[in-house]
């Protein structure tokens, strides 16, 4: 496998500040107070149980299109260590000193204002935010925020760090996948424990919650259904009891190895509503992508492109259909994975005009990226755009930015997953054995901006909503996470919208050889990414602390289940009350 490599530190381009704008703050000084106390975290995973992920053959995984593989026995991609001047993650690390950081005269952004405010952070919580703060403790850092903008860290509510997928695993680990996202504004994500077929739940999730315990930021968990019987029904109450678990992943495709049949759907469906949990789908329709991966390669598609040409965009339309009315008839809200295409987001554009509470999410590559890269001559370059869904038309890229601009599409993420190009070359001669997945973590924010608020489709605000205020209201975590407000975690980012950079794997923190925004140059960019109150980027060094980052409990019954549950008493239907019949029967 490649050597993934942190490479020389990034130096950010500067810009001259804005003058100090004063006389038009706004709002009175808050006062100064420690915030409230937390209850404690939960301790980390305590099962020392190891979990024998499924092993399947090379001919097997090439039927299912993906697969489950054992952890033991791959080698993985090792980081080559860089020059002392240029070492990041666990070479240099560096930790702020002060319990306080003094954040003076940026524009606070949240998802509903723009504001002059100061901010300040006591023992990794928001303890005061207004004008012209006073009573400052007289050790805290005072990092001056002038030209920049305040906002919440981003959140990433789909990630894959060092899954085990496809014969292989993923290069990404928890630490340096966390650091690149910090690297980029996200200061948490929401990874997936997908259990092998016939795997009890919880054995995975302690599993997975070991793996990472390294993670630099804060992390949480979705949980798939991979399979059923009364057993998972047990696991998924516990998860939501016992392990703050409130969303449960359901991949329609993947046949023959991790595929829901509609038994299961229904089944973890009708489960999550008696919890007050919220269902994920990935919608592609399994047997049509088996078939059709079938036939593409018997008519000689063997490359890259014969991926897009098996996962078309009726094959999501089709299964973004079907969770939908399933979820109307059992009475769950929804959430979407990797909206990509006008299908699907036709599917959702109906739903929500009937009423029913269904939520999107988009990648940013599916923004910005189009089907033409896997025509590209260069085999390596194609086989490291495949992912699932495929990259789609521009004209599904347009109609996705407009769903973003109307709130039809309600989060953007990466579905992180990273595979080195030795580990792509598992598919040089059959693209069914490509493993799935690109990288983006680091990029998502600065993308985002450079291609929605600098073209004027976003405003700083929607930004913030897509990047982290949505998430943190749909998973639970808000205020706590995606907000600047007292009380919430000191998970913040203060944002050049000046600044640029360009993008290269030659330059970026994630653990691959390659960079789907290859030479993209962006504007607006991260001067700090604080996480816990703790500097964790400033100024293009990256200053993250392995294993520091907490598990995030997510409360079941968000407040939309509110509405879902008056919207199915409402439905409920009456009983016809009649007197007993008394005739003769057959």
């Amino acid at each position: 496998l490649a050597r993934a490599c942190f490479a020389p530190r990034t130096r950010l381009t500067r810009y001259p500040r804005t003058p100090a704008a004063a006389g038009a703050r706004v709002g009175s000084a808050a006062a100064v107070r420690a915030p409230p106390p937390r209850p404690p975290e939960p301790p980390g995973p305590s099962d020392p149980r190891k979990v024998a992920m499924i092993s399947l053959s090379s001919s097997f995984a090439s039927i299912a299109g993906a697969a489950l593989s054992p952890r033991r026995g791959i080698p993985r991609p090792v980081a080559r260590r860089a020059s002392s001047s240029a070492r990041r993650g666990t070479a240099r690390v560096v930790r702020v000193s002060n319990s306080a950081v003094f954040i003076k005269g940026g524009v606070v952004v949240t998802h509903d204002e723009e504001k002059f405010a100061d901010v300040l952070c006591v023992d990794g919580r928001i303890a005061a935010v207004g004008a012209d703060l006073d009573n400052i403790p007289s050790d805290a850092r005072v990092i001056d925020a002038d030209g920049l903008l305040v906002m919440p860290g981003g959140i990433d509510p789909h990630t894959h760090m060092e899954l085990p997928f496809m014969g292989t695993v993923a290069s990404e680990d928890f630490f340096t996948g966390t650091s690149a996202a910090a690297a980029g504004g996200t200061t948490s994500i929401i990874d997936f424990v997908i259990p092998a077929p016939r795997q009890n739940l919880l054995e995975a999730y302690h599993t997975w919650r070991g793996w990472a315990e390294k993670s630099a930021c804060d992390y949480s968990f979705h949980v798939a259904v991979t399979w059923w019987d009364e057993t998972v029904s047990e696991d998924m109450g516990t998860l939501t009891r016992e392990h703050g678990v409130n969303s449960f992943k359901h991949f329609m495709a993947y046949k023959n190895a991790i595929m829901c049949d509609d038994e299961t759907l229904v089944n973890s469906f009708a489960r999550c509503n008696e919890l007050g949990a919220i269902p994920t789908v990935h919608a592609e329709n399994g047997e049509l992508v088996f078939r059709l991966q079938k036939e593409m390669y018997e008519r000689g598609y063997v490359g890259p492109e014969g991926h897009p040409l098996s996962r078309p965009p009726e094959v999501e339309g089709e299964a973004a259909n079907s969770a939908i009315r399933i979820a109307e008839v059992l009475g769950v809200p929804l959430y979407l994975v990797h909206t990509s295409c006008e299908d699907a987001l036709e599917a959702v554009r109906r739903a929500r005009s009937e009423g029913q509470r269904v939520f999107a999410e988009v990648l940013a590559q599916h923004l910005v990226i189009d089907d033409s890269v896997y025509r590209n001559p260069d085999w390596s370059f194609a086989a490291h755009h495949v992912m699932s869904p495929p990259f789609r038309s521009k004209r599904h890229q347009g109609l996705l930015w407009k769903g973003l601009q109307s709130g039809l599409i309600h989060t953007t993420a990466t579905d992180h997953c990273c595979f080195c190009t030795p580990q792509k070359a598992m598919g040089k001669d059959d693209f069914r054995k490509i493993p799935n997945g690109t990288g983006g973590v680091e990029d998502r924010m600065s993308v985002l901006w450079s291609e929605g608020v600098e073209t004027g489709m976003l405003t700083p605000s929607e930004f913030v909503a897509v990047t982290s205020t949505n998430a943190a209201k749909i998973f639970n975590i808000f205020p706590r996470k995606g907000s600047v407000s007292v009380g919430a975690d000191a998970d913040l980012v203060l944002w050049d919208p000046r600044g640029k950079r360009t993008i290269s794997a030659k330059t970026h923190h994630q653990k691959i050889d390659f960079n789907v925004y290859e030479g993209m140059e962006v504007t607006g960019i991260p001067a700090y990414t604080l996480s816990q109150g703790d500097v964790v980027w400033e100024n293009g060094e990256l200053k993250t602390t392995r294993g520091k980052g907490r598990y995030i409990d997510r409360p079941c019954y968000p407040t939309y289940w509110k509405n879902q549950q008056r919207r199915n008493e409402v439905a409920t239907p009456e009983k016809v009350v009649r007197a007993a019949y008394t005739g003769p029967v057959a």
